[in-house]
């Protein structure tokens, strides 16, 4: 893989991962589709896509993944649809991006791993940041959509530590997807949910087939070619690129203090990113 197709397809992943936040938060707010419907059809799609890719590639693959992963995969989705429903594009992809990053760094010190006085600095700014967005006032999130997504990043950062060291993350994620439709199919049956259109169904299809199915597997393919400390600091831009896609395609706003909450989680992870390498 020469440089420019690696800079070329990192980037495409970003924006698969921004575009996310962008195609539920329009789908939802539009009421296009339900929160419970557009996790069926997300997950689904997902587990469609991803196992095509490796039917396609290995016609005899093995089931990867395990039922506990596929259950914080199932949250993370749920989560994240439902607090969709009052979230910006970019606060959400802001306070799930945080969620993430602080479990991964909570997990670790439970783990035993000691930090330097730069990564607390920046660990202190990180989650100051999104304490500083949710503080009660005219320019905080909502509340219920704000906790949801928090849990949703929680989710994630436990379902990406339950899948270290996996051999064959595409066949692992695949597996994962697979198992967590039936979770999807009981939100669906329990909660019920609004009409849904097929806009909405359009929508929730290309969060998870593309964005999400062919998102992961591009990720993965060029996941060995960068540095552990590049895949890490290039996942910043996540936020920021769901916060420029939301004013240019949803109308949204961007507030003082999302701006200066962003510029504290993202300078406070890129601060923990570099400290752990000089480490």
């Amino acid at each position: 893989m020469s440089r420019i197709q690696l800079v070329l397809l990192t980037a495409m992943v970003m924006v698969a991962f921004a575009a996310n936040s962008l195609l539920c938060r329009e789908a939802l707010s539009a009421g296009h589709i339900g929160a419970a419907s557009f996790t069926f059809v997300r997950i689904t799609s997902g587990a469609a896509i991803l196992s095509l890719l490796l039917l396609v590639k290995f016609p005899r693959y093995q089931l990867g993944g395990s039922w506990l992963s596929a259950a914080a995969l199932f949250v993370y989705a749920a989560a994240f649809s439902f607090s969709y429903i009052s979230l910006s594009a970019g606060t959400g992809a802001l306070l799930l991006f945080g969620a993430v990053q602080t479990t991964m760094i909570v997990y670790g010190l439970w783990a035993g791993e000691r930090l330097t006085i730069y990564q607390m600095v920046g660990a202190v700014a990180a989650g100051g940041g999104i304490v500083w967005l949710m503080l009660p006032g005219i320019e905080s999130p909502p509340l219920l959509g704000a906790i949801l997504m928090l849990l949703s990043g929680v989710s994630w950062g436990a379902y990406s530590l339950l899948g270290r060291g996996t051999a064959d993350p595409t066949a692992a994620t695949a597996g994962n997807f697979m198992r967590a439709v039936p979770f999807a199919v009981i939100l669906v049956v329990v909660l019920g949910n609004a009409q849904v259109t097929w806009v909405g169904a359009a929508y929730a299809f290309a969060s998870g087939a593309l964005a999400s199915g062919m998102g992961y597997a591009l990720w993965y393919a060029v996941l060995p070619a960068l540095a552990a400390t590049t895949a890490a600091t290039i996942q910043l831009s996540v936020p920021v690129i769901a916060a420029f896609g939301g004013v240019l395609l949803l109308g949204e706003a961007v507030t003082p203090r999302f701006g200066l909450a962003s510029i504290a989680v993202l300078g406070g992870v890129l601060l923990f990113v570099a400290s752990k390498q000089k480490a």
